[in-house]
């Protein structure tokens, strides 16, 4: 089911930040002059949505200098394959992510999984909006890179991978220091429609590949210095990344 973008969809939390809320996940947009860095495309029904969110922002598909993916599943790589094909952007990630985005396997929820949750609240309406957005659609990337170097990427906004390894083994959080925002992926996100909470947290433990590891984790994102964090999923959250990475260690494992 493809998403319809309205205006409230798009947030700006920096002076060229803009969060773009998809279906029931977000992408943002580092934008410098004509140009821009993408962090994350949604789910495959998310496609027209993407591209009328960088019009929105005055961009165009060429204006993406690169798509940059916190991890490779469905729900945030869906429209990276056809931006690459179809405009030569190139789409980077951790090395670690690189193998499970060109879908040489899949560190994913399975259905299985998400039938023996059902009971769970949410858990199923769910799972029917992510079926109809394209959760199981097959989707790699066919030709991702890794980050060129350690460091800053040379791209608009700077931003400074993070690995955050856990819910994927090569999932990677996005700092931008001149703007003081941290894009956390699933990291740490702040909603979920299978959550019955609400503010800084781990999403369920189905979702990860490492649940432990993925706890783990929060220490690397208490340490940058960041008072906005963008989630994959949730809405943005002000406030500094050490709080927020103590209120998931307080909730600990769900």
């Amino acid at each position: 089911m493809p998403k319809v973008l309205h205006d409230d969809d798009i947030i700006r939390v920096g002076s060229n930040v803009y969060v773009v809320s998809g279906s029931n996940t977000n992408w943002v947009i580092v934008k410098d002059g004509d140009s821009c860095t993408l962090v994350d495309t949604g789910y495959p029904g998310d496609r027209d949505a993407v591209l009328a969110s960088l019009e929105a922002v005055g961009l165009a598909p060429h204006s993406v200098a690169a798509v940059l993916v916190t991890h490779a599943h469905n729900d945030h790589i869906g429209s990276a394959e056809h931006l690459r094909s179809s405009y030569g952007i190139p789409v980077l990630m951790h090395e670690e992510e690189v193998p499970h985005a060109r879908r040489e396997f899949l560190h994913q929820v399975s259905v299985g999984q998400v039938l023996a949750q059902a009971w769970r609240p949410g858990v199923l309406p769910w799972a029917v909006h992510a079926l109809r957005a394209g959760g199981t659609a097959r989707v790699p990337v066919s030709e991702p890179e890794a980050f060129p170097a350690p460091g800053a990427l040379d791209l608009p906004g700077s931003p400074v991978p993070v690995h955050t390894p856990g819910h994927t083994g090569g999932h990677c959080a996005y700092h931008l220091p001149e703007s003081g925002v941290l894009i956390t992926g699933d990291a740490l996100v702040t909603a979920h429609p299978t959550s019955r909470i609400s503010g800084p947290q781990l999403l369920p433990a189905m979702f990860h590949t490492d649940r432990p590891r993925t706890l783990d984790s929060v220490a690397r994102i208490a340490n940058v210095d960041a008072d906005v964090l963008v989630p994959g999923h949730g809405p943005v959250h002000h406030g500094s990344a050490k709080e927020a990475a103590l209120t998931v260690r307080e909730r600990g494992a769900r």
